[in-house]
Protein backbone atom coordinates (compact mmCIF):
# COMPACT_ATOMS: atom_id res chain seq x y z
CA UNK A 1 0.00 0.00 0.00
CA UNK A 2 1.22 3.36 -0.81
CA UNK A 3 0.11 6.98 0.14
CA UNK A 4 0.57 10.21 -1.74
CA UNK A 5 -0.84 13.80 -0.58
CA UNK A 6 -2.30 15.74 -3.33
CA UNK A 7 -2.81 19.86 -2.81
CA UNK A 8 -5.61 19.79 -5.26
CA UNK A 9 -8.06 18.07 -8.00
CA UNK A 10 -5.28 19.48 -10.37
CA UNK A 11 -2.54 17.19 -8.86
CA UNK A 12 -5.55 14.63 -8.75
CA UNK A 13 -5.97 14.69 -12.18
CA UNK A 14 -2.46 14.35 -13.23
CA UNK A 15 -1.75 11.11 -10.92
CA UNK A 16 -4.71 9.59 -12.85
CA UNK A 17 -3.03 11.08 -16.35
CA UNK A 18 0.37 9.05 -14.40
CA UNK A 19 -1.54 6.60 -13.40
CA UNK A 20 -2.83 5.40 -16.79
CA UNK A 21 0.82 4.83 -17.68
CA UNK A 22 1.01 1.81 -16.66
CA UNK A 23 -2.47 0.67 -17.15
CA UNK A 24 -3.29 -1.66 -19.92
CA UNK A 25 -6.33 -3.49 -21.39
CA UNK A 26 -8.22 -5.68 -18.37
CA UNK A 27 -6.96 -3.59 -15.31
CA UNK A 28 -9.52 -2.80 -12.88
CA UNK A 29 -9.37 0.12 -10.81
CA UNK A 30 -11.66 -0.21 -7.72
CA UNK A 31 -12.47 3.79 -6.28
CA UNK A 32 -13.73 4.19 -3.04
CA UNK A 33 -14.17 7.79 -1.11
CA UNK A 34 -16.72 10.16 0.04
CA UNK A 35 -18.86 11.87 -2.14
CA UNK A 36 -16.22 15.15 -3.17
CA UNK A 37 -13.51 12.88 -1.97
CA UNK A 38 -12.27 13.04 -5.84
CA UNK A 39 -13.11 9.70 -7.52
CA UNK A 40 -14.50 11.37 -11.08
CA UNK A 41 -11.23 13.58 -11.20
CA UNK A 42 -9.19 11.00 -10.54
CA UNK A 43 -11.18 9.33 -13.55
CA UNK A 44 -10.76 12.04 -15.54
CA UNK A 45 -6.91 12.20 -15.93
CA UNK A 46 -6.93 8.10 -16.62
CA UNK A 47 -9.29 8.94 -19.34
CA UNK A 48 -6.40 11.81 -20.36
CA UNK A 49 -3.41 9.60 -19.71
CA UNK A 50 -4.93 6.87 -21.84
CA UNK A 51 -6.72 9.40 -24.58
CA UNK A 52 -10.14 8.26 -24.92
CA UNK A 53 -12.73 10.36 -26.46
CA UNK A 54 -15.73 11.81 -24.79
CA UNK A 55 -15.90 13.76 -21.37
CA UNK A 56 -15.39 11.55 -18.34
CA UNK A 57 -17.95 12.92 -15.84
CA UNK A 58 -19.62 11.23 -13.27
CA UNK A 59 -22.03 8.12 -14.84
CA UNK A 60 -23.85 8.30 -11.48
CA UNK A 61 -27.61 8.12 -13.30
CA UNK A 62 -26.45 5.95 -16.21
CA UNK A 63 -24.31 3.61 -14.28
CA UNK A 64 -21.58 2.87 -16.56
CA UNK A 65 -20.43 4.87 -19.75
CA UNK A 66 -17.74 3.88 -22.19
CA UNK A 67 -14.71 6.36 -23.65
CA UNK A 68 -13.50 4.68 -26.69
CA UNK A 69 -9.79 5.23 -27.33
CA UNK A 70 -9.25 6.34 -31.09
CA UNK A 71 -5.59 5.07 -31.18
CA UNK A 72 -4.21 1.81 -30.42
CA UNK A 73 -5.05 2.33 -26.30
CA UNK A 74 -7.39 0.48 -24.55
CA UNK A 75 -10.59 1.90 -24.22
CA UNK A 76 -12.16 3.38 -20.90
CA UNK A 77 -15.63 1.78 -18.97
CA UNK A 78 -16.41 4.16 -16.27
CA UNK A 79 -18.65 3.00 -13.84
CA UNK A 80 -20.58 4.86 -10.90
CA UNK A 81 -21.71 1.24 -8.39
CA UNK A 82 -23.41 4.03 -5.72
CA UNK A 83 -26.50 2.63 -6.33
CA UNK A 84 -25.94 -1.12 -7.09
CA UNK A 85 -26.77 -3.10 -4.07
CA UNK A 86 -25.45 -6.85 -4.83
CA UNK A 87 -22.86 -8.17 -6.61
CA UNK A 88 -26.10 -9.77 -9.15
CA UNK A 89 -27.02 -5.79 -9.89
CA UNK A 90 -22.97 -5.29 -11.04
CA UNK A 91 -23.43 -8.51 -13.32
CA UNK A 92 -26.78 -7.01 -15.16
CA UNK A 93 -24.44 -4.41 -16.34
CA UNK A 94 -22.64 -6.87 -18.41
CA UNK A 95 -19.14 -5.38 -18.26
CA UNK A 96 -17.72 -9.21 -18.65
CA UNK A 97 -17.60 -8.16 -22.38
CA UNK A 98 -15.54 -5.53 -22.48
CA UNK A 99 -13.02 -5.73 -18.94
CA UNK A 100 -10.67 -7.68 -21.21
CA UNK A 101 -10.32 -4.83 -23.56
CA UNK A 102 -10.69 -2.17 -21.72
CA UNK A 103 -9.70 0.07 -18.34
CA UNK A 104 -12.34 -0.64 -15.95
CA UNK A 105 -12.35 1.82 -13.20
CA UNK A 106 -15.48 1.61 -10.45
CA UNK A 107 -16.25 4.29 -8.46
CA UNK A 108 -18.02 3.00 -4.92
CA UNK A 109 -17.20 -0.45 -5.72
CA UNK A 110 -15.56 -1.65 -2.63
CA UNK A 111 -17.31 -4.75 -1.47
CA UNK A 112 -18.72 -5.43 -4.72
CA UNK A 113 -16.64 -5.77 -7.25
CA UNK A 114 -13.62 -7.07 -6.21
CA UNK A 115 -14.72 -10.74 -6.90
CA UNK A 116 -14.16 -9.40 -10.77
CA UNK A 117 -10.80 -9.91 -10.73
CA UNK A 118 -8.12 -11.28 -8.72
CA UNK A 119 -6.00 -8.31 -10.32
CA UNK A 120 -6.88 -5.03 -9.11
CA UNK A 121 -5.94 -1.99 -7.59
CA UNK A 122 -7.85 -0.36 -5.02
CA UNK A 123 -7.52 3.63 -4.75
CA UNK A 124 -9.27 5.12 -1.28
CA UNK A 125 -9.38 8.89 -1.30
CA UNK A 126 -9.44 11.14 1.48
CA UNK A 127 -10.46 14.65 1.65
CA UNK A 128 -10.65 16.36 5.33
CA UNK A 129 -14.20 17.32 6.30
CA UNK A 130 -15.45 19.68 9.00
CA UNK A 131 -13.94 20.85 11.82
CA UNK A 132 -11.65 23.51 10.38
CA UNK A 133 -10.70 25.56 13.52
CA UNK A 134 -7.81 27.42 11.98
CA UNK A 135 -7.04 29.56 8.42
CA UNK A 136 -4.20 26.22 7.97
CA UNK A 137 -7.05 23.55 8.37
CA UNK A 138 -9.21 25.71 5.95
CA UNK A 139 -6.27 25.75 3.35
CA UNK A 140 -5.50 22.78 3.94
CA UNK A 141 -8.99 21.44 3.22
CA UNK A 142 -8.45 20.91 -0.60
CA UNK A 143 -5.48 18.09 0.09
CA UNK A 144 -6.47 14.97 -0.47
CA UNK A 145 -4.74 11.82 0.47
CA UNK A 146 -4.81 8.92 -2.07
CA UNK A 147 -3.77 5.53 -0.89
CA UNK A 148 -3.43 2.78 -3.67
CA UNK A 149 -2.93 -0.86 -2.74
CA UNK A 150 -2.24 -3.24 -5.71
CA UNK A 151 -3.69 -7.24 -5.70
CA UNK A 152 -2.87 -9.81 -7.81
CA UNK A 153 -0.34 -11.33 -9.98
CA UNK A 154 -0.66 -8.26 -12.41
CA UNK A 155 1.25 -6.05 -10.01
CA UNK A 156 3.91 -7.86 -8.90
CA UNK A 157 6.99 -5.95 -9.54
CA UNK A 158 5.32 -2.65 -10.74
CA UNK A 159 6.69 -0.10 -8.41
CA UNK A 160 3.88 2.54 -8.71
CA UNK A 161 6.04 5.09 -6.83
CA UNK A 162 8.39 5.17 -10.26
CA UNK A 163 5.29 5.65 -11.69
CA UNK A 164 3.10 8.14 -9.81
CA UNK A 165 5.90 9.78 -7.96
CA UNK A 166 7.15 10.22 -4.69
CA UNK A 167 4.78 9.13 -2.01
CA UNK A 168 4.09 10.90 0.56
CA UNK A 169 5.27 8.61 3.31
CA UNK A 170 8.79 9.09 1.60
CA UNK A 171 8.74 12.95 1.50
Amino acid sequence: MTTWQLPDPAATRELGRRLAGVLRAGDRVVLTGDLGAGKTTLTQGIGAGLGVRGQVASPTFIIARAHPNPGSGPDLVHVDAYRLESLAEVDDLDLDSSLEDSVTVVEWGSGLVEGLAEDRLEVRIARPRGGLDTAEEVADAGIRTVTVAAHGPRWEGVDLAAVLGTPAEER
